[in-house]
């Protein structure tokens, strides 16, 4: 199979390729092609800490989300039901007062790797800053163009996100159109006045978080990602060292982007997201090899360094 070129970068381009890839990962004969929305996304509402109010609200606004995010068309590509992008969206309620809503948000993005079962976590990010009204029985309509609320504006965000993501790790900078898109809902929620899109209020909030992709400064994390799992995941099951080879020569990535911006949350989306993955891809490596990668993380992440020895040493951790 050849790579996708740095010239097919087009949004339909990409979903066939997803169409092909996880029909092998499946295991599965070929669907009949229809088109279908882009995400099939978990939706959990955890509404445990609140006492003395009605579950219903919290039950209606978890099918609300579900529905709204998986069935709503966020782009002009052509998905049929066996590519969507998996995704988790699981929103814990910490406050409720007078129809407002306060908690977290942990989102995650998955994707298969080709030619195996195996899957890969691409995001894996816990926003703190989560504020919205919502009344029971409150309609969600899409709308990316004009300010209606911070919930809706919260789903938009975070589902361009899922997009931009996944596209990128297939063609370089593929998701550049949904990142655009994520990028006019932070402009337009930075005029509401919400909390969490704000530029300066935050280090990990929604407008870091994207600022790290695309900030000039940081945007090598976006370089890494075909790399990581294109070139590199998707290869391994057919060559091992081919692919892990493109692992190990993506990560300078990560160090481009610490020489630049040391506390930038894109460091700490990587570690969530990858360190655990890492360990397990160099357990079999040349030991050459696992000391670069090593030597490479160890500043970045002093704090974890268990888990890095794990990649120095694996045999000594078993």
């Amino acid at each position: 199979m050849r790579f996708i070129s740095q010239s097919l970068r087009s949004a339909t381009v990409i979903a066939a390729f997803r169409r092909m890839l996880v029909s092998v990962v499946m295991m599965i004969a070929l669907v009949p092609f229809c088109a279908a929305q882009e995400l099939r996304c978990t939706v959990e509402v955890n509404s445990s800490a609140i006492e003395g109010t009605s579950k219903s609200v919290f039950e209606s606004l978890q099918q609300s989300i579900i529905e709204y995010l998986n069935e709503t068309k966020w782009t002009n590509a052509v998905f049929s039901p066996n590519e969507k992008i998996e995704c988790n969206f699981f929103l814990t309620v910490k406050e409720y007062a007078d129809d407002k809503i306060k908690g977290d948000i942990q989102v995650q993005l998955i994707r298969p790797v080709y030619n195996s079962t195996y899957t890969t976590t691409l995001l894996n990010f816990k926003d703190t800053k989560v504020e919205f009204d919502y009344r029971e029985g409150d309609p969600l309509i899409f709308n990316d163009s004009s300010w209606e609320n911070n919930l809706i504006g919260l789903l938009n965000y975070y589902a361009y996100l899922f997009l931009a993501l996944d596209f990128d790790s297939f063609s370089p900078k593929g998701g550049q159109p949904y990142f655009d898109k994520a990028a006019s809902v932070v402009q337009l929620a930075q005029s509401s006045g919400e909390i969490g899109w704000r530029t300066f209020e935050d280090t990990k909030n929604r407008s870091a978080v994207l600022s790290s992709f695309m900030d000039s400064n940081t945007s090598a994390i976006r370089d890494m990602s075909y790399q990581y799992y294109r070139k590199g995941l998707d290869e391994m099951a057919t060559s091992p060292d081919k692919g892990r080879a493109a692992i190990t020569e993506s990560l300078q990535a990560i160090a481009e982007v610490y020489k630049h911006a040391p506390m930038s949350v894109a460091l700490s989306m990587f570690r969530d997201a990858k360190l655990d993955e890492l360990v397990n891809l160099y357990s079999k490596a040349p030991q050459s090899e696992r000391e670069k990668v090593y030597e490479l993380l160890r500043p970045i992440y002093p704090t974890d360094m268990e888990r890095l020895e794990k990649i120095r040493k694996p045999e000594e951790n078993n």
